[in-house]
């Protein structure tokens, strides 16, 4: 469930923060999470794979707040990094090497260095390039590789292209028939050893015909590398579920919180896992959009409101410098008012303050009519917002609703 909703007030409440209060302690615009949010999604997730072995290895790309990574340890979460800084960020939340795997297409011979360096749990290799790369820095190193083949399935997830991943012309995994012929030459290259298998379709799947391909074509794939002699410690299956960003908050006082997850946890765990209920191997599971993004809204106040050849515009402190999805992906996110207003409503352009025309974070959206110095929050906010903003202009200020302890963030890499 999503914790932002709207009082009997009507004004919007983080938890039982009120907005506005907070917003006149600090500066716009902020990042506003709720842990009860994010705890309640973890814990929806890990439950849904039941019995089975499995372990929820959090995609620090989504959002690397230290606060929020040491909650995961803490839960018993592992990670899914693609960078050094990553691994660090990882180790010192307190997320044992054993449960971290080490993804992306582009590792660096340092990246794979502190990888070894750290005894994680693998490396999901890309490609034969480098799985020669890691074979070499390990036979420096005096020591075997875990590594998984990450599989390209040709599996269409008919999202948004930039963040489709399976499909046969992306630039991720090893094709089909190749990894396949990986299985008997693996046995043959001195530093590595076959530790897993890894797919990873996308980000943002809404349908659950993709997970019920990737549980199935992983079954086949697992069930050759076991005839072949492999031992396989884990398949990992990837992320992908999808959050919702319309209709993310209820625009009534005293309702319901929304849910927050595009599909049920339960039945994609179950569709992955209906072809693999004979496999001994640890489950993997990345979510990190899904355990996230719907924790946070960006809490931005009007400066100005304007009009020209008949359009509405609304300028707010916050920009694609600090939430850059609606002008990279042209992305959905709901934006409300932070105190509910009666009246008519507007269709207004919500544009920042940067010296762009691609700066805005919603178009031609129906709003109450704006004054200068409303609030307004854009939901859903907590994947890819803060870990994708820029210097362009400076964020000073993360926070996060707690019952008795607000904590005032840096620039992310100042937090640690």
């Amino acid at each position: 469930m999503v914790h932002f909703y709207y009082a009997g007030d009507s004004r919007m409440r983080c938890e039982d923060v009120s907005i506005v209060t907070l917003a006149q302690k600090i500066e716009t615009p902020f990042y506003l999470y709720s842990r009860r949010t994010y705890r309640e999604n973890f814990h929806e997730i890990d439950a849904a794979f039941g019995a089975q072995r499995h372990c929820i290895c959090y995609a620090l790309k989504a959002n690397s707040n230290p606060d929020i990574l040491r909650d995961f340890a803490a839960w018993g979460a592992g990670a899914d990094v693609v960078s050094a800084g990553e691994l660090q960020l990882a180790l010192k939340a307190g997320i044992p090497a054993s449960r971290i795997v080490f993804a992306g297409v582009g590792k660096r011979d340092d990246e794979i260095l502190a990888g070894l360096q750290a005894g994680i749990r693998g490396f999901n290799v890309e490609s034969d390039a480098e799985l020669a790369v890691i074979n070499d820095i390990a036979r420096q190193q005096n020591c075997v590789a875990p590594v998984a083949l990450r599989i390209n399935p040709n599996i269409d997830i008919h999202g948004h292209p930039y963040i489709s991943t399976g499909r046969q012309a992306d630039k991720f995994g090893i094709e089909l028939p190749r990894a396949q012929a990986l299985l008997t030459e693996i046995k043959n290259i001195s530093h590595v050893r076959l530790a897993g298998l890894h797919m990873h379709i996308g980000s943002q799947i809404v349908e659950t015909a993709s997970f019920a391909s990737v549980g199935k074509v992983m079954a086949e794939l697992a069930a050759q590398a076991l005839a072949l002699g492999h031992r396989l410690d884990y398949l990992d299956l990837g992320g992908g579920l999808g959050v919702i960003y319309e209709n993310a908050l209820r625009l009534a006082p005293n309702t319901e919180p929304a849910a927050g997850l595009a599909l049920s946890p339960a039945e994609v765990a179950r569709l992955l896992m209906a072809p693999l209920k004979d496999f001994d191997s640890e489950i993997l599971f990345e979510p990190g959009r899904a355990l996230v993004a719907s924790s946070s809204a960006l809490i931005t106040r009007v400066l100005y409101t304007k009009e020209a050849q008949g359009k509405k515009f609304v300028i707010v402190d916050a920009g694609m410098s600090d939430l850059i999805r609606p002008s990279l992906y042209q992305a959905h996110h709901q934006i409300a008012p932070v105190d509910l207003m009666p009246g008519k409503m507007q269709t207004y352009d919500v544009v920042g303050p940067i010296c762009e025309s691609g700066d805005f974070l919603g178009k031609d959206r129906m709003l109450p009519l704006m004054r200068r110095g409303d609030l307004l929050a854009v939901m859903t906010a907590g994947a890819y917002g803060f870990s994708l903003s820029s210097k362009l202009t400076a964020m000073k200020y993360m926070f996060r609703a707690r019952a008795k302890n607000w904590r005032p963030f840096g620039m992310l890499e100042q937090s640690t």
